[in-house]
């Protein structure tokens, strides 16, 4: 049986711009900082693609310098200058972070970083967990964010649960008193359409009331036949500042969205037994709507009682209805000469409701030669949720004709064998100490949990035993900010995750998994220039891993533990001659330590060990021949990995290049000035791929093109 996820999972799913270069001139970018909520966690300033602090590993506004662990930061411009139009695409610049595992997917925001999963436990917003379901999950709308901050290796001494890998917390975008305001339209390949618009400032010229209204709409179809990635997005945002020390910044935002239940293609065996992909979609668009609703509501809360005490709360209540239909062609079912192939019919309605709270006050004393930040605080989160699935028959695929969606298919409804309600609360208490003595800077913190989960059968009523978890974690961190922007520095950190649900053969729950990382590295910020250059190596072990079940990709167990070494590379930098990078090197060496039969001393699969990224973005200068084009480009490879666990057969090595053009109108007639044309591709010479994990393969994203004209003022 399948019980409901919230922050671990067991369900496996198949799986106003930082640069004001109008006129094409080589600019000095001002910082940018997200106003509303101070140092809360979550706020990020930036210049241009060089973020400068975040508050995501340590909760306080600390320079990203001073943190003795590895952080990426794709910055608001960086969304802007690449066009990204999902959370996968955010992250596929950044170095230890993979997507793709699954292949084409718009379900889902599915990755990977340092090789573990973080798809379940390792996503935040604004600094508070998502707790996410079977298939409720959250899906992220970039337009509405400021910013992502992925925190690399353990980091439950702050936030208790999540991936040992790291985790990715989303910056919202907030009200600012600087009036702001755009508008847009897009056109694409695969009929896609969109408007959109983000305005917001002062409220009747206020210094104390502001906000911002960020939405957009978009009907699109996709590379799989009859499936939809439509989406209504609207996000109100609202802050109060009485006064300079004191703000409240309310978010909320409601997205209806519409995907395909079933992304995969039908797959069978070789003469020699091994499995292989095929042409014939497993799905159905008579039967295939997936259907999200998902809904936010939370505020930001800051008061400083002097300039050294300051306390901060942050809450969010989110709910998800989740209705997913599918069709799959039956294992084995499509023979050599067969002229149809049997398929069954599934039905999955998921609904979960999430609160979660986190309480802060800081603290900034000195004890003779010692200066400390102190952070004390108290989160608790509580998820509430069902899962129910029903399955049927569906009518066979005639395999002459083809005949997709020309057959009602009957929605099963018998949910007796799969209903499930899950109901978690964690409360976790928190203390952190970054000590300066000189050039020297000491990041201690420990944490302890304690989480309770009950699971009912709601076809029989019967409730489980509580399944009670506690466990104290910790960071301990020295970073050394030594001259010439060189900032060496080492860590030890522990992660640990309470994980819901049962194994579907044994009946007994999952216990905890636990991590901990080892990790050295240095962070260069080269005096006279806004760049910023990262370099880490680590060690983690992670036990009482899920991976996906090799026997069915619906569902997971635990393969006991798995150990991730390698070395990340980070270069990011906007310079003042208006050429913008970002550029990344992987190499990840992953080991099953403990696991299925057949996988001791193996690699996990769909993780290549060696990947890298680069993006550039040219501004063309006053005077220029092209002045007013911006000119991007990137070129993205991942390395060869294995298709399964037991390392039979390898993925190919596979390299992708995008592109984007912006045009500034006001080039041609000054009154045009803020009228804005861009193209962008994705894939741009539609690299073909297939990516195989745990033994199933799905093809890759193939060629996006978007156009768009916007007007900002």
């Amino acid at each position: 049986m399948r019980l409901f996820l919230f922050s671990a999972a067991i369900g496996a799913v198949g799986p106003a711009h930082g640069q004001s270069a109008s006129s094409g001139a080589a600019v000095e970018l001002a910082p940018i900082e997200v106003q509303g909520t101070g140092a809360a966690a979550g706020p990020i300033t930036a210049d241009g693609y060089v973020a400068k602090s975040s508050a995501v590993g340590s909760k306080t506004d600390t320079p990203l310098t001073e943190i003795p662990q590895s952080i990426s930061t794709i910055t608001r411009q960086q969304l802007d200058d690449r066009h990204v139009q999902t959370l996968n695409d955010a992250v596929l610049y950044s170095s230890g972070v993979r997507v793709g595992t699954s292949g084409f997917d718009p379900r889902f925001d599915s990755f990977y970083v340092r090789g573990f999963d973080a798809t379940y436990t390792g996503v935040y917003r604004d600094g508070l967990r998502e707790q996410n379901g079977n298939f409720s999950i959250f899906k992220t709308e970039t337009y509405g964010l400021e910013g992502v901050s992925i925190l690399k290796g353990p980091a439950s001494a702050l936030y208790g649960g999540g991936s040992p890998g790291g985790i990715i917390d989303l910056t919202t975008k907030r009200p600012t008193f600087t009036p702001i305001g755009e508008v847009g339209a897009e056109i694409g390949n695969r009929d896609r359409y969109q408007v959109e618009f983000d305005v917001g400032g002062p409220v009747n010229g206020s210094d104390e009331f502001a906000y911002r209204l960020t939405g957009f709409a978009r009907n699109s179809d996709t590379q799989l036949m009859g499936m939809k990635d439509d989406k209504v997005y609207i996000a109100p945002a609202f802050t109060w500042k009485p006064n300079d020390d004191t703000t409240f910044t309310l978010l909320a935002e409601y997205s209806h969205i519409k995907t395909g239940g079933n992304t995969s293609y039908y797959m069978d065996e070789t003469p020699d037994g091994k499995r292989r992909i095929t042409n014939y979609y497993s799905g159905d668009p008579a039967f295939n709507d997936f259907i999200q609703n998902q809904y936010r509501l939370g505020y930001a809360f800051e008061h400083k009682f002097t300039d050294n005490v300051t306390f901060r709360q942050n809450f969010r209540y989110a709910h998800i209805d989740a209705r997913a239909e599918y069709v799959d062609i039956d294992e084995g079912a499509i023979t050599p000469g067969a002229t149809s192939a049997t398929r069954s019919a599934g039905l999955i309605i998921d609904h979960i409701n999430t609160l979660a709270l986190d309480n802060q006050v800081q603290a900034n004393v000195t004890t003779g030669p010692f200066a400390h930040t102190l952070l004390a605080g108290v989160d608790v989160q509580y998820a509430n949720g069902t899962d129910k699935s029903a399955y049927g028959v569906a009518p066979d695929l005639d395999l002459t004709t083809l005949n997709y969606g020309d057959q009602h298919i009957p929605a099963p409804d018998d949910f007796s064998d799969d209903n499930t309600r899950q109901r978690q609360r964690q409360i976790g208490v928190y203390l952190q100490d970054q000590i300066k003595l000189g050039p020297f800077i000491a990041t201690l913190g420990l944490r302890n949990d304690w989480a309770r989960t009950l699971t009912t059968n709601r076809a029989t009523g019967d409730t489980s035993p509580a399944q009670t978890d506690h466990k104290l974690t910790g960071r301990a961190g020295l970073t050394y900010v030594g001259p010439y922007g060189i900032s060496p520095y080492v860590s030890y950190s522990t992660s640990f995750t309470p994980t819901l649900g049962t194994d579907a053969d044994t009946g007994k729950p999952f216990v905890p998994t636990t991590g901990e990382q080892y990790e050295a590295g240095v962070k260069y910020a080269p005096p006279g220039y806004n760049a910023l250059i990262t370099g880490a190596v680590f060690d983690i072990t992670q036990q009482n891993v899920l991976r996906t079940d090799p026997d069915n990709e619906n569902r997971q167990i635990q393969t006991g533990e798995m150990r991730s070494r390698g070395f990340e590379l980070e270069a990011t930098g906007s310079l003042d001659n208006g050429l913008s990078f970002t550029a990344s090197y992987t190499h990840l060496n992953l080991e099953i330590v403990k696991g299925e039969a057949g996988t001791d001393g193996k690699a996990p699969s769909g993780i290549p060990r060696n990947s890298a990224a680069l993006w550039a973005d040219y501004v063309f200068r006053p005077g220029a021949a092209l002045e007013g084009l911006t000119v991007g480009a990137g070129l993205r490879y991942n390395g060869r990995s294995f298709g399964d666990d037991e390392n039979t057969f390898r993925n190919k090595a596979a390299a992708f290049v995008d592109s984007g053009l912006k045009l500034e109108m006001d080039r041609f007639d000054p009154r045009l000035k803020g009228l804005k044309l861009r193209v962008d591709a994705r894939n741009l010479f539609d690299k073909k791929t297939v990516a195989c994990q745990s033994g199933y393969c799905y093809r890759g994203d193939r060629r996006t093109v978007i156009a768009g004209l916007s007007y900002a003022w």
